[in-house]
């Protein structure tokens, strides 16, 4: 018997909320005293977090880990799936480039060292910590894939795991999917499950009771909550599932209109989510000119392929909408990472590390020149930038493939004690950075914010949120809402029974 005990959460379906049920899981473990990890053997995001020693995990990982009050490592995370480009993705193992991979291959040809993989780190991890939160991926129920599946319940067997079933209302359907999950599990991962948790419900929950009570006795599986949605809830999303939920459409009663360009390899969003949070702040996220219209801060995220995205945006006009909207002298132009190559001279990959496209023009917004070299930058970073006549002390993590190269002209946007970061334009209207999170610095966000407030005539705003303090808010917030619409008691004695008596129980 290992000294930790773990809990798993699967879901019938993917954002089924399993990484908003861990988070919240880890938070109440470590607020009961105990020693709690997050582990989930392999993900598939394009989100990513940079672990203290600069390796790149899951940035759900990174998240549950803060919400557990422990450093985040890559046993929490060893298998990093990200993808490049249709059927092909960059396998991360323990924070670090291990190779690109088809479907197919990495089906095939990694299975056995994936799994001494994830046997390897699950071991480390139950030697020093006391719980251990185990979220799963897709759905257990994907007959097609679990001959050598890598993320479920192989790892619910391999850890001897209690496990959670999540269905989420908000979509329909949720007793027809978790019915149909359950019905094809084999009979002893079926003895796994203790029982399932409705996910995001909004209403009178009497009306649902007649439901659960069939559910129950149908299935003769224990609803252990019903979970209503929790609304503005301060918690990185864990992947490009989640942008669905935000509009592009305008909202006039915001002071400040917020574009983000959405293309179709957008990684590392969560940059932009203090913004979400600024009463005076709408964002938007665009995938076509004609929605962009007249704003006020355009902001280019990171990009898994740059190349790619870059052409992305000369195909569908939005560069030419960009530079067109940018030189009516009234919008700043942001580049985070891959947004910031984006806004270069140009862009080389000679070696087709990201694309098969050697050569691409930037928006030439900015006097940079980009390489995409095959060794990859992780690692955290700071330093001080001057903005709006202050010095700035500023933190931040970079994780890319490509080294750019600065003209003669530029001007660096942060300086570092042995470099420089980014560059800003002349006229302060564009600036680029590899720096991501770089608008979760409080002061630079109301600094950054309040100079367009008066570009626009606006009245400076000043004590804002601290945004790393609504996130501990929001964990703590999280784990009451759980406490209050979960049985915990039930929870707590099936991780000690499985571990004393196993499956069979």
């Amino acid at each position: 018997m290992t000294k930790a005990l773990p809990i798993m959460i699967q879901g019938t379906h993917s954002d089924a909320g399993k990484s908003i049920i861990t988070t919240g899981l880890c938070r109440i473990f470590y607020q009961d005293g105990y020693k709690t990890a997050p582990f989930k053997s392999q993900n598939m995001a394009l989100n990513s977090y940079i672990t203290v020693d600069g390796k790149e995990i899951g940035r759900a990982q990174g998240v549950q880990a803060e919400a557990a009050n422990t450093i985040a490592t890559t046993d929490m995370n060893p298998i990093l799936i990200k993808p490049t480009r249709e059927q092909e993705s960059q396998i991360v193992v323990h924070g670090k480039p291990y190779k690109n991979m088809e479907a197919g291959s990495y089906r095939k040809d990694f299975f056995e060292t994936g799994l001494q993989l994830i046997k390897d780190s699950y071991s480390k991890l139950s030697e020093d910590y006391e719980r251990i939160v185990i979220e799963g991926a897709g759905s257990p129920a994907e007959i097609n894939l679990n001959d050598r599946e890598l993320v479920n319940m192989r790892v619910a067997n391999l850890a001897n795991a209690p496990v959670m079933l999540v269905g989420d209302i908000e979509k329909g359907g949720v007793f027809a999917s978790l019915v149909g999950t359950l019905q094809l599990l084999s009979e002893e991962d079926r003895k796994r499950i203790i029982g399932v948790i409705i996910n995001k419900f909004r209403g009178d929950v009497s009306l649902l009771t007649p439901g659960l009570d069939w559910f129950e006795a149908y299935t003769g599986v224990p609803v252990l909550g019903v979970v209503p949605y929790i609304h503005n809830l301060t918690i990185d999303a864990e992947d490009s599932v989640a942008l669905n939920q935000y509009s592009h459409a305008e909202d006039r009663t915001k002071a400040i209109d917020i574009a983000v360009i959405r293309y179709p390899m957008i990684s590392n969003f969560t940059d932009i989510d203090p913004f979400l949070y600024e009463p005076d702040c709408h964002v938007r996220f665009i995938t076509k000119p004609e929605q962009l219209k007249q704003t006020d801060i355009i902001i280019l995220p990171g990009s898994k392929n740059t190349i790619e995205d870059l052409r992305f945006l000369k195909e569908t006009g939005l560069m030419d909408k960009i530079i067109s909207i940018y030189k009516s002298g009234k919008t700043k132009v942001v580049g985070i990472c891959g947004g910031f190559q984006m806004l270069g001279e140009s862009i080389m990959d000679p070696k087709h590390i990201e694309s098969s496209i050697s050569f691409e023009t930037g928006l030439e917004l900015l006097p940079i020149v980009t390489a995409i070299t095959k060794e990859k930058t992780t690692t955290l970073s700071e330093g001080h930038l001057s903005f709006a006549g202050i010095d700035i002390p500023v933190k931040g993590y970079e994780i890319h493939m490509g080294q750019s190269t600065y003209g003669d002209s530029y001007t660096p946007l942060i300086v570092m004690d042995e470099r420089s970061d980014g560059c800003i334009s002349t006229d302060g209207m564009i600036m680029g950075t590899y720096f991501h999170g770089i608008f979760h610095n409080d002061l630079f966000r109301e600094r950054f914010i309040n100079e367009v407030r008066k570009m626009k005539g606006l009245g400076i705003l000043t004590g804002r949120d601290s945004f790393n303090q609504l996130r501990e808010d929001a964990f703590d917030h999280l784990a009451s809402h759980l406490r209050k619409h979960v049985k915990l008691d039930y929870i707590y004695k099936k991780m000690e029974e499985f571990q004393t008596r196993g499956v069979s129980n």
